[in-house]
């Protein structure tokens, strides 16, 4: 019979309603059953694409006598991670501190049912011992042995965790901010010593994007006066050559590789989550929304950017790969109702990545014989298959022979199997529609908008945006998640910074004034639920929040920008637009919360140390008026071609003519009869401008 997760709305949790293990969901009356019981919590924490989560369900959760034993020393709660990041955030920590090893999911973690404090802390066991590992038939005996034996011990083991956690939130000092300018160089600096020069990535397998601290470096050679400052260490792992010396070729051959490699879906575009390899081949094959927002962005403005170099990269490519991975979003991701969907699984029909692979015998079956040629040689097709006796598609790095494939045959070979594998079955779909990821997509679908020129891209973060603030945003605050009409669950810092910052991106994109009244609303709340307003900077979980074992403020990356980052983002983008100093005063005091990490490790603070060009006097809004007697086209040509190249300190308003309920400072940047321009740097702005040579001559 289902067990008690079968109310609950989550994929990930409902895809073990059936198990025998009787699974609570986090919540007080699971909590209270647990004290009332005494019993020790088994929490797992997992979410519905991840690999050995299935793995571990299939093993062990569905087993009878494993289930009973679980039933029976401890009450089991199942989380998912994607819905409860505050969860998943304690207890990833208190793995690391409990083991000294990095963790991952699924997270396997024994509390006290009093305080939830962890005492045991584990991520995946096999139902017999292997690999060096005990069963989880072993595993959850000792467990429960280690409990009774010293149970009354663990009833102050929360006062060791309190004043770790206290230690590990940063507080205010009177270390000075240093500028953008050393703090993106320095970053640079220390990726450069960590970087792989012959096929990208910082790292050695598995491998990961790093979107933040790719960023990172488009920004230091945007904005550095002196470009090829940087240095590869050649006396690194990775026998980094000596031609690659600079930020921009970190950049460039970084972003070539994960796009020419195995960790781009070839055929149907979008990324995976990450490489098992060191030459980014083959993937971990889940895609994951808050990954290809990222690298959405990412790749429109390295399209920007390198469109502006004559001797840089094909900006042909770059865009390519953003047109493919925009139409996966919009075709595989979108919903009926304008929200984004948050994962699609790694496995189909129980084998991870069966769904994207192919052998040679199927190939040759649904392809034309030049067709195979041109396949074959384009993805390099020789020799022993590279993922289970099956190819997985990577582009050949040899140019000659890409330059010889008839590029029409291959589209056609491309098209058939894409026709071909749709008929497969498809990976599970995670429909919830999370509010921070949606965030990070309509900032990475506006960003693509506005560097590439479309609006269907535009419309579709405008849906997102829309479905959000009908169905996820309820009496002031945002929920996390939304999925079959019933959202839940109050939200969190990256929620409501993570929107905003999207919300400033689209209105580039496209002025609509409800969309500003909105961002507004939401950096109101967010200060006023998540921000500490004597040492600065915003908390994870709101203010009334219930009481966990720890409250994170943190400004490191991890698989998504840091809260905080986006907040000063978000805050200095709309103070100065607005001339609001709360928000100005907020984005300050953030920036100086971490003002020690930003000196002392910027680039694993990447997204905190690029917000530092927010708050400089480069830091430029522009706002144009089209004219009462003219074209609104006009005005939109001259956006067009400010924005022709990247300059990430810059903002471009588009305020419709007809726009006249606008807050007090917009207002007095008036429309006139003939198209005009303003020029804002933090609390300044020009007179009116009237052409766009005269623009672009004050900008440059």
């Amino acid at each position: 019979m289902p067990n008690q997760l079968k109310d609950q709305t989550s994929p990930y949790l409902l895809q073990h309603v059936d198990n025998p293990v009787d699974w609570h969901a986090w919540n007080e009356s699971a909590l209270q059953k647990a004290r009332q019981l005494q019993k020790p919590i088994l929490l797992s924490i997992g979410y519905s694409a991840c690999h050995w989560c299935h793995v571990m369900e299939r093993e062990s959760f569905t087993d009878e006598k494993i289930a009973a034993r679980m039933n029976e020393l401890f009450l089991c709660i199942k989380v998912d991670r994607e819905e409860r990041p505050d969860l998943d955030k304690i207890y990833q920590l208190a793995h690391q501190l409990l083991t000294e090893r990095s963790g991952g999911w699924p997270l396997t973690i024994a509390l006290t049912p009093d305080r939830q404090t962890p005492f045991f802390s584990g991520t995946y066991y096999p139902p017999t011992p292997r690999m060096g590992l005990p069963s989880f038939a072993q595993v959850i005996e000792e467990i429960a042995q280690y409990y009774r034996k010293h149970r009354q011990a663990l009833t102050t083991y929360h006062l060791e965790f309190d004043k770790v956690f206290r230690q590990l939130n940063p507080t205010l000092t009177a270390e000075k901010l240093p500028t953008s300018q050393d703090a993106l160089a320095k970053a640079a600096a220390e990726l450069a010593g960590n970087f792989d020069a012959v096929y990208g990535g910082f790292g050695r397998a598995p491998k990961f994007p790093h979107p933040t601290q790719l960023e990172l470096l488009l920004r230091h050679i945007a904005t550095s006066p002196t470009k090829n400052s940087t240095t590869v260490d050649n006396n690194s792992p990775s026998n980094s050559p000596s031609n690659l010396s600079s930020s921009e070729q970190m950049l460039e051959l970084t972003l070539q590789k994960m796009a020419e490699g195995g960790l781009f879906d070839q055929l149907g575009g979008g990324f995976y989550r990450y490489a098992v390899d060191s030459k980014w081949e083959i993937p971990h094959f889940e895609k994951m929304l808050y990954d290809n927002a990222q690298l959405l962005g990412l790749y429109a403005e390295a399209a920007r950017y390198f469109r502006g170099e004559s001797d840089g990269a094909d900006e042909k490519f770059y865009h390519n790969i953003v047109q493919q991975t925009a139409d996966w979003v919009m075709y595989d991701m979108q919903q009926k109702h304008g929200g984004y969907a948050s994962t699609l699984d790694a496995d189909s029909e129980g084998e991870e990545g069966k769904y994207y692979v192919w052998s040679e015998s199927e190939l040759r079956k649904i392809l034309t014989a030049d067709e195979w040629l041109a396949v074959k040689n384009y993805y390099e097709l020789t020799g022993r298959p590279n993922f289970d006796g099956a190819w997985h598609f990577n582009i050949t790095p040899d140019k000659l022979v890409r330059a010889a494939v008839d590029l029409d045959i291959l589209q056609a070979a491309k098209t058939k199997l894409l026709t071909a594998r749709t008929k497969r079955i498809r990976p599970a779909l995670d429909d919830k529609i999370l509010t921070a990821w949606n965030g990070l997509m309509i900032h990475g679908m506006a960003s693509a908008a506005m560097a590439l020129g479309c609006d269907e891209w535009t419309t579709s973060a405008q849906r997102a945006l829309d479905f959000v603030r009908t169905n996820l945003w309820q009496d002031g605050r945002l929920k996390v998640t939304s999925r079959q009409g019933f959202a839940k669950l109050n939200g969190y810092i990256d929620d409501y910074a993570f929107l905003a910052s999207g919300i400033i991106a689209l209105l580039q994109a496209d002025w609509r004034s409800a969309d500003l009244q909105f961002a507004m609303q939401i950096c109101d709340a967010m200060l006023a639920h998540f921000e500490d307003e004597i040492q600065g900077g915003f908390l994870f979980t709101a203010h009334d929040h219930e009481q966990l074992l720890h409250r994170p403020k943190s400004g490191l990356d991890e698989a998504i920008p840091s809260g905080n980052a986006a907040a000063v983002r978000a805050l200095f983008q709309l103070g100065y637009l607005l001339g609001e100093s709360r928000y100005l005063s907020s984005g300050e005091k953030t920036l100086q919360l971490f003002a020690a990490d930003i000196a002392n490790k910027p680039s694993i603070y990447a997204s905190i140390t690029s917000a530092l060009q927010y708050r400089e006097p480069a830091n430029t809004q522009i706002i144009i008026r089209p004219g009462k007697s003219e074209s609104p086209q006009i005005a939109r040509d001259w956006q067009r071609q400010i924005c022709a190249n990247y300059r990430p300190q810059t903002s471009v308003f588009v305020i419709p003519t007809d726009e006249n309920n606008l807050p007090d400072a917009l207002a007095l940047r008036s429309a006139k009869e003939k198209t005009i321009a303003y020029i804002c740097r933090q609390t300044t702005c020009s007179p009116p401008i009237h052409s766009i040579d005269e623009l672009l001559a004050e900008l440059n």
